[in-house]
């Protein structure tokens, strides 16, 4: 099976950080902090906005259960459809 990596703007620890956020299969399982000429920018803000905003505890229960399943892309060689996604470190 192929794994789906995918990417999106969101608010991050009670809307106090703009972050990029990774998930494979739909669950986050890390993030980048923004720079500032990415934090406001128009766009970047209207998909944030229109995001799920994350909280420490989710992302870290996330990023927990796909370790326990062996799927997290960052610890494990997964089968990825698109590896140029993933965060270089």
């Amino acid at each position: 099976m192929k794994y789906r990596i995918e990417t999106s703007y969101a608010w991050y620890n009670r809307e106090t950080m703009l972050i990029l956020i990774y998930f494979i299969q739909g669950i986050p399982f890390t993030f980048d902090e923004l720079p500032e000429i990415a934090r406001q920018h128009p766009e970047v803000l209207q998909i944030a906005k229109e995001e799920k905003s994350w909280e420490p505890e989710e992302l870290y229960r996330a990023s927990m259960y796909l370790m326990m399943e062996e799927c997290h892309p960052m610890l494990y060689e997964l089968d990825i459809e698109n590896p140029e996604l993933l965060p270089l470190d």
